[in-house]
């Protein structure tokens, strides 16, 4: 008992000496910064975001009409990637204010239907959520006539997708999802709040363990972005996706916080790099179009072309 005390204490402490350097480096510094600003102006969209948006409004006839020159190509590139519907899902105790910039983003890069997921703050079950999403996403198809969407999930976010994906059929809508700052594999900071929607962000929860059962035949790709000066995530990468019948690409980004991720340039430009081109494989990308480079858990080792376009991150 003594050794596992003393083994544990030595891996906290290794985690921490860990945090802190990147905390105290100067790409901590500038991300610690960006952390603090966003926060401050999310705080005051965030009313704003709790109005629940239309889906039909939001994803009307989608044409060419006054595209600025980069909308107007991506359309003209590949007129589906365009106009295939992104869903956006914000985390616990958030609305989709959180996406103002990335969502902005995406349209000016030339995607027509972006739309995101309203669900109450007092919700106790990532489950239910998820059965929310599913509702969402058979009204958009209905509406649109595309059968598949993209879904970005910030958070608790990326786990709602996921059960969706796995547990509820969602593959077959889901062409492709990318987590920011998602615990796949829990975070023990979940264990400071004794609420049941936060237990379930634990380490070893149930929830946790029906994600990790197998997924035979799941074609949905994942894009599994992360940071090591997320605060939320303990360990850092936890927020990794490494599950063994999943086609998942673990990128790594250095110095951004948690709420700063769905605003990071960097994060920007890879979910609009990864949404860019419908591959069937999950590793190619429009050509000219480069993203960051995947990761596991040695950011700065280099890695051959096909594992930086592909990777299970195991």
């Amino acid at each position: 008992m003594a050794l596992g005390l003393a083994q544990g204490w030595d891996t906290a402490r290794g985690r921490a000496l860990t945090g802190a350097r990147a905390m105290l480096s100067p790409t901590g510094f500038r991300g610690a910064a960006l952390e603090a600003a966003w926060s401050a102006a999310h705080l005051a969209l965030y009313p704003l975001g709790l109005v629940e948006e239309k889906a039909r409004e939001e994803v009307g006839r989608f044409t060419l009409g006054d595209l600025p020159p980069m909308q107007r190509g991506l359309v003209i590139g590949d007129v589906e990637a365009a106009g295939t519907p992104i869903l956006l899902v914000h985390g616990m105790v958030d609305n989709r204010s959180i996406f103002a910039l990335l969502r902005r983003g995406l349209r000016r890069r030339g995607f027509g239907r972006v739309l995101a997921l309203n669900y109450s703050p007092l919700s106790d079950d990532v489950r239910e959520v998820a059965q929310r999403l599913a509702e969402l996403i058979e009204s958009v198809c209905a509406d649109t006539g595309y059968e598949r969407v993209h879904v970005v999930g910030h958070s608790m976010g990326g786990l709602v997708a996921r059960y969706y994906v796995q547990k509820l059929g969602g593959d077959a809508r889901v062409h492709t999802l990318v987590t920011l700052g998602t615990p796949h594999e829990g975070t023990t900071v979940a264990y400071l709040l004794p609420h049941p929607l936060v237990r379930q962000l634990r380490p070893g929860s149930t929830l946790l363990d029906e994600l990790a059962e197998p997924a035979p035949g799941c074609s949905t790709r994942v894009v599994a972005i992360w940071s090591d000066l997320d605060q939320l995530m303990s360990p850092k990468t936890s927020a990794e996706l490494r599950h063994p019948d999943l086609r998942a690409r673990n990128v790594f980004v250095r110095g951004v916080g948690h709420m700063s991720l769905p605003v990071d340039g960097r994060v920007v430009h890879e979910i609009c790099a990864t949404l860019a081109h419908l591959d069937t494989d999950g590793t190619t990308l429009t050509a000219g179009v480069t993203t960051l480079t995947a990761s596991t858990k040695k950011p700065r080792r280099r890695r051959s072309r096909r594992a930086q376009s592909f990777s299970t991150g195991a």
